[in-house]
């Protein structure tokens, strides 16, 4: 079978297990992250509290990222990823059995989360630089890029609304097992894949030495920092949801776990529209692309502090979720299609870094400012920060004149 041009990576085997089995497993995700977020405002009822559980998540990302992508440059991919989603499975089961012991503590979600954080840390650079070799090289890397956001976000759009049904049914222990349960698809599919991943011809030097290599890189590069730095931007102010949605459903919209399952919900299936679209699209996207879908993310999350009904809130977290993906879409292809074959595992550990690993320092500063003022001045105040900080990059680079926005 033959897909259509808006779905061409497809036509690759080994990307098409892939996809297959990262849907599976990131509905589990979904609803570990749903449960999880409940469970600990349920213990403590205390944003800050959230708010240290999201950085001891991403804690390990921004430790530990840059060593992560030299190692992604150094190993075969296929195999590592094994290694890693098996530790996230265990992770899952482990908290499942702390929850049905019926005994669980705030200090029994922190542990697991910190070690989520570890294996996710060493997973995500490697299964970023792996996309490239599932569908052959970059020609339809834009596409597979696209589908796997399209993929993901189809994951947030079901796995909150059956989390929001089962934690609020049968408790968040359900939501744990589940998810370990699903991580068997993802760890199936890398079985039976005939791609390795191995690692880019080359001389190794010192681990150090490599990592200052990709830095270099990315400094030196006008496109690959111009992104880089809006993402940076975003990641701190915009993108703490685990944080804020959770935050918004009980103290502002006063709805219970499945009503914020919804919400969750309605976010993803923004996402899943705007992947879809950029999918369509086929191209490598302009940086005009890139800032306009930031400064619409960073509006928005400043319209949802003024936002009172439920209905009005998945309205704007659906067009939220539009623009944040088509923003993430956009920096991931502008960063692989530029990053040369041998550097690609540390391109994206900056990637990862930047998206993820600053998240401890967004979900602290968030959810510091939402237990002192309220998640409607954080939203506000998130935003506003976020709008003045990418004007501010965009009118610096203007000056520069070392790149052009098309």
């Amino acid at each position: 079978m033959i897909f259509p041009h808006g779905l061409r990576a497809l036509n690759h085997r080994d990307y098409r297990l892939f996809i297959g089995g990262q849907l599976v497993s990131l509905i589990g995700t979904w609803m570990q992250s749903v449960a999880q977020a409940w469970l600990v405002l349920e213990l403590t009822g205390s944003a800050f509290k959230l708010g240290v559980i999201g950085t001891l998540q991403f804690g390990p990302m921004l430790l530990f990222s840059f060593l992560a992508g030299a190692v992604a440059d150094r190993v075969p991919k296929r195999r590592m990823i094994m290694a890693t989603q098996t530790a996230l499975m265990l992770q899952a089961f482990v908290l499942a059995l702390l929850c049905w012991s019926g005994h669980v503590r705030y200090w029994h979600v922190a542990v697991p989360a910190a070690c989520y954080g570890l294996a996710n840390t060493i997973d995500l650079p490697v299964r970023q630089a792996f996309v490239v070799q599932m569908v052959g090289g970059r020609e339809d890397l834009p596409n597979a890029i696209a589908l796997n956001s399209a993929m993901f976000n189809s994951a947030r759009m079901i796995g909150p609304a059956v989390a929001g049904v089962v934690v609020a049914r049968y408790g968040p222990a359900w939501a744990f097992g589940l998810n370990g349960l699903s991580f068997l698809a993802v760890i199936l599919a890398l079985a039976f894949m005939r791609t390795d991943g191995m690692p880019a011809a080359g001389e190794r030097g010192p681990v150090v030495a490599e990592i200052a290599a990709g830095l270099r890189y990315a400094r030196d590069t006008p496109r690959v920092a111009i992104v880089l730095g809006v993402l940076l931007c975003v990641s701190i102010f915009v993108f703490n949801h685990n944080v804020m949605v959770p935050l918004l459903a009980r103290n502002v919209l006063r709805v219970d776990a499945h009503g914020f399952g919804l919400l969750m919900s309605s976010l993803g299936t923004g996402a899943v529209l705007g992947a879809l679209a950029v999918a369509l699209w086929g191209r490598h996207p302009p940086l005009r692309l890139v800032l306009v879908a930031a400064l619409a993310s960073a509006g928005l999350t400043v319209v949802l502090g003024g936002v009172r009904s439920f209905g009005w809130a998945c309205a704007v977290l659906s067009l939220l979720g539009v623009a944040q993906i088509v923003f993430m879409a956009s920096c991931n292809t502008s960063l692989q299609a530029q990053a040369p074959d041998h550097l690609r595992g540390r391109v994206m550990s900056i990637y990862a870094f930047v998206f993820a690993g600053v998240t401890p320092i967004g979900s602290f500063l968030m959810g510091t400012i939402a237990q002192g003022f309220g998640a409607r001045v954080a939203y506000v105040l998130g935003g506003g920060l976020g709008l003045a900080g990418i004007l501010a990059l965009s009118w610096a680079w203007a000056r520069r004149g070392s790149v052009a926005l098309a």
